[in-house]
């Protein structure tokens, strides 16, 4: 027999009685424990986004500071244990699973600081294009782009048909041989050289491409409990552990533009000053290729033997839909319900890199300005060194604010466009004032632009382009998200070199505008929200009930201003959601006794009642359990035909 998820709970059988009303005191606790946690409500069972502005701001930051104190105190009491158990921690929770990204950034990143390098060494060839193919020269520049697009696409499809797992040994596979490739590229002549260099960056921009859904999805699924009661680190932590794994790309970049400052100095005799010899130049490049190619070697291995648990939340999302390969139903309910996000994580990712790619701009003026057109490549280095040290700390001002209830996701991608609008718009039109006469402060928008870069759309993009999808196509929808970035990033690359430094100024300021207000229109606010509350909802649209799911996952705080327009907030009712999760609760339970006297005891992990719920909560089930049930009314839901009550107040 099976009760769907409104099993009979009560021997009044008119089908009037509440059963909430039969709990005792100490029942009613621990059902507030369960669905009502005291960092999502108040006392008086109160959403935190329910409650008045002060009243709000009160309780958030009560709590926060609450869940300071407790994490300080871990960290203190770690130390006098151990002192260097927090560093280790801080490796295993966030440097590996970000290690990808940061071996990505490390390569990617070097791309542009080798190139000049190339220019100064093999003028002929890179500069004045007498010995090479100028096509194939600039293709350094889209190839790569265009291997990324590739791998972003293909690995989020097929991470979302095989598993997160595979997709990540995958990547990690093909950059390996990639840098293998970048490392030893060369040719009978200059121009084969650069011919097999060009086509190693796309093989390797192909696994790239594949760590962008990959490591946004499986950080955020391994950050939620495997259980049916979320978790605390979930709903508190969640931005932060997954940006903490996103930063891990700025720590590449610093660590190879350090490391190419080092190699330098070391194969040109101490010195970074010109000429550069072709015997000093192949060193640098291929050592500084060679040495995160040792690093992508252990990742392949960490992944084939240390995440084999990767693919678990998918593949539980799978069964619960009784799906097998990749869900194309489940592609076909997203677009239908969730469509208008795409234009937020993908036109804001869009415009996001064509703001990135812009901070470039800034680059080359100041530099020259500062230094007077020096012909070393050290000065320009060692800026780089420096900006990128001031993207680190604005990675980390995006960690550890992007799950504050009171700021968040949504607000701090709006504040980033914003200023970095501003950061573009002043110097566009003061453009010989900035770069001739003030320099120091076309120096400061240009390290203020990089900060709120990170400390906004960059981050966020990153996270919420697969937290605002549901398990079964997360990857594809990250993974064409950040596609469509790229795109971005390769318009970019074209357009600046049909146009002048100053027209360039006039332009990308305008995609700040645009991202904000596609972030506002469109963009749900996923801060707060607990992402296990969010898959229920998906199992509601998934069985053709939406109307019936009346969680915070509606609340018109976590929906876009587009879906309140549309009207989906109007589901929303605390009273009747907190008997529907009770309700499901119960037909958890009551399939676990089935199995229980059904398979001698045999129990499935995924589906099972957890049995470190309460034994009050059985007892309450037990008591109220009732052999009929009249009122009842058949409904059809994803699993077959099961009964399901309205619900009344």
């Amino acid at each position: 027999m099976d009760y769907g998820p409104a099993a009979p709970h009560g021997p009044d059988m008119t089908g009037t009685h509440n059963p909430i009303h039969e709990m005792d005191d100490n029942e009613r606790q621990i059902f507030n424990y369960l669905i009502r946690p005291d960092d999502s409500y108040d006392s008086n069972g109160v959403y935190w986004a329910d409650l008045p502005i002060m009243k709000r701001i009160k309780f958030v930051t009560s709590y926060d500071a609450k869940e300071s104190k407790r994490e300080l105190s871990n960290i203190w009491a770690m130390m006098k244990v151990d002192p260097l158990s927090p560093i280790g921690y801080y490796f295993k929770n966030m440097v590996l699973p970000g290690a990808g990204l940061g071996l990505e950034g490390y390569v990617l990143f070097s791309i542009g600081n080798i190139k000049p390098m190339f220019q100064k060494a093999f003028a002929s060839c890179w500069n004045s294009f007498k010995i090479c193919n100028e096509t194939w020269t600039q293709a350094v520049d889209y190839l790569e782009i265009c291997g990324i697009i590739v791998g972003q696409i293909l690995v989020g499809i097929l991470g979302d048909w095989l598993g997160r797992r595979w997709g990540l040994i995958q990547d990690a596979t093909i950059m390996f041989i990639g840098l293998l490739m970048l490392t030893a590229a060369w040719g009978t002549t200059q121009n084969g050289w650069v011919i097999c260099y060009v086509w190693s960056l796309f093989f390797y921009g192909v696994g790239v491409g594949g760590e962008y859904p990959m490591t946004a999805t499986s950080g955020m699924e391994n950050a939620v409990g495997s259980g049916k009661v979320s978790t605390k680190e979930d709903r508190l932590h969640r931005g932060r552990k997954v940006t903490s794994a996103f930063l891990m790309q700025g720590w590449g970049q610093f660590f190879n533009q350090a490391i190419l400052i080092l190699l330098l100095l070391m194969f040109h005799h101490g010195s970074g000053n010109p000429p550069y010899s072709h015997k000093s130049v192949q060193w640098t490049y291929r050592i500084s290729f060679a040495i995160p190619a040792v690093g992508t070697l252990w990742l392949v291995y960490y992944r084939v033997f240390k995440m084999k648990a990767a693919s678990k939340q998918l593949s539980a999302a799978k069964k619960k839909s009784k799906v097998t390969g990749y869900d194309t139903e489940s592609l076909k309910l997203t677009l239908t319900y969730f469509g208008p996000r795409l234009l937020a994580t993908a036109g804001g990712w869009y415009c996001n890199d064509i703001f990135f790619y812009g901070n470039k701009l800034f680059q080359s003026n100041f530099i020259s300005a500062v230094t007077g057109d020096s012909p070393s490549l050290i000065p320009n280095w060692n800026y780089n060194l420096i900006n990128v040290g001031v993207e680190l700390v604005g990675y980390y001002m995006a960690s550890f604010l992007i799950d504050n209830k009171l700021y968040g996701r949504k607000m701090m991608q709006q504040v980033g466009f914003l200023m970095d609008f501003i950061f573009f718009i002043v110097p566009a039109f003061h453009y010989y004032y900035y770069s001739k006469v003030n320099i120091h402060a076309f120096q400061a928008m240009y390290f203020l632009s990089s900060f709120f870069n990170q400390f906004g759309p960059n981050c966020v993009t990153f996270l919420v382009a697969a937290e605002v999808y549901p398990t079964p196509i997360r990857a594809t929808a990250h993974g064409f998200s950040a596609a469509v970035g790229k795109l971005g990033a390769l318009t970019a690359a074209i357009l600046y070199n049909y146009i002048s430094t100053q027209e360039r100024f006039y332009v990308v300021p305008w995609f700040g505008l645009a991202g904000m207000l596609l972030t506002f229109l469109f963009l749900p606010d996923t801060t707060g929200l607990d992402l296990k509350e969010q898959e229920r909802r998906w199992q509601y649209i998934r069985s053709g009930r939406e109307q019936d799911y009346h969680g915070v996952a509606v609340h018109p705080k976590h929906l876009s201003v587009w879906e309140r327009l549309r009207g989906v907030g109007k589901y929303y009712n605390a009273d009747l959601d907190y008997q529907q999760k009770i309700q499901e609760m119960r037909a958890e339970w009551e399939t676990q006794q089935e199995k229980k006297v059904g398979e001698n005891g045999i129990r499935d992990d995924d589906d099972a009642f957890e049995d470190n719920w309460s034994s009050d909560v059985s007892t309450y089930f037990e008591r109220t359990r009732g052999s009929s049930f009249k009122g009842q009314e058949k409904m059809t839901t994803d699993s077959g035909s099961s009964p399901e009550r309205e619900l009344k107040g």
